[in-house]
């Protein structure tokens, strides 16, 4: 840019173009690929795909999951898609368990429970849960969570068994666990839910969540901690008001560059951006594209709590538009297509 500062790409815009999917996972609301998707896929690509078995739309458990034939059906399908999009589950255990005992698949209790259980019992049921996903042909479990159970009746985390202590050293040596059975089988996961929920008085899903009295040291040194031998990460909707006022974690620059400054290297997911911790200060246009300016590698967009399947190649159009106006944003967008498409290689 003439009098200005310029910014080295390697990725033209009419590449980006066709790559710029790679920034989005997606969810639908069908038992296989839906047609938007493959067509979305074909025009921009596409970095990742969602699975859920209930719909939040419909209220019925009715939506991607119907057993385990049928699932590995479906992701195969899901990668034989253009760009072969990476696929991700949250099965955390317990409540938070998209592939349920009842039909079939692997048990996998709580955090809370798993963290009682003796080293090799842990073990044992880690690996066949994780050696069953990567049989159906999942890519990333969107776990563990390894937010502090600083508040027990804290309505996502606390009161769900969804953490394994309010001591860092026992989830810490949970969390390892997990990593180092997922590498055995060839799994990624990804931490959750950073800078940490723990203490959260709301719900995400239907509140704005402010963690600015609840952000600690221990919490962050856990994460930090973490880091270097899963390198995944997700941000949460919390605001943090010491960082950015008024702004989620999950499209926060400066938490982006504090996470960054401890692993160059981290990928850095949002949570969805259609929980009301952010549609209740912006519609999700406006979260992918602050998102990206943040320096995030890939939103969430599941279509579970809203049904926005038609607007996903405007939202992508979009982004294409605002990085033709502005080489600092193509300069993210490129750095965020070419880490999934590493993080697609591994």
């Amino acid at each position: 840019m003439p009098g200005g500062i310029t910014y080295p790409r390697i990725l033209s815009i009419r590449t980006m173009k066709r790559m710029i999917g790679e920034f989005f996972m997606l969810g639908f609301r069908n038992a296989s690929a839906p047609a938007w998707m493959k067509d979305f896929s074909r025009e921009f690509g596409l970095g990742g795909v969602i699975l859920f078995d209930y719909d939040c739309i419909s209220r019925k458990y009715e939506r991607n999951i119907y057993g385990p034939a049928q699932v590995k059906d479906l992701c195969a399908e899901i990668h034989a898609l253009p760009s072969r999009p990476l696929i991700f589950i949250d099965q955390e255990g317990g409540r938070v368990c998209r592939l349920k005992e009842e039909l079939g698949f692997a048990p996998l209790p709580s955090a809370m429970r798993f963290a009682r259980l003796q080293p090799e019992q842990q073990s044992k049921i880690a690996y066949q849960s994780y050696r069953e996903m990567r049989d159906l042909g999942i890519d990333v479990n969107l776990s563990p969570v390894v937010d502090l159970n600083v508040n027990p009746g804290s309505p996502d985390i606390g009161s769900a068994q969804r953490s394994y202590s309010e001591d860092p050293r026992v989830v810490e040596s949970c969390a390892t666990t997990l990593v180092e059975i997922a590498r055995s089988v060839g799994l990624k996961l990804c931490l959750k839910h950073f800078p940490g929920t723990g203490g959260a008085k709301v719900n995400p899903h239907d509140h704005v969540m402010d963690l600015s009295d609840c952000l600690s040291e221990a919490q962050l040194a856990v994460f930090r901690n973490l880091l270097p031998a899963d390198p995944m990460i997700l941000f949460s909707h919390g605001i943090v008001r010491q960082w950015q006022k008024n702004t989620p974690v999950c499209i926060s620059g400066v938490a982006v560059n504090l996470v960054r400054s401890w692993s160059p290297h981290a990928y850095i997911v949002s949570d969805d951006l259609q929980m009301q911790g952010v549609q209740k200060l912006m519609t999700t246009n406006d979260a992918c594209l602050k998102g990206l300016r943040a320096g995030l590698d890939l939103v969430i967009i599941g279509n579970n709590l809203l049904d926005e399947q038609d607007d996903a190649a405007r939202f992508a159009h979009n982004l294409i538009l605002a990085c033709e106006r502005d080489p600092l944003l193509a300069a993210h967008a490129e750095s965020a297509i070419n880490r999934t498409q590493r993080l697609k290689s591994v």
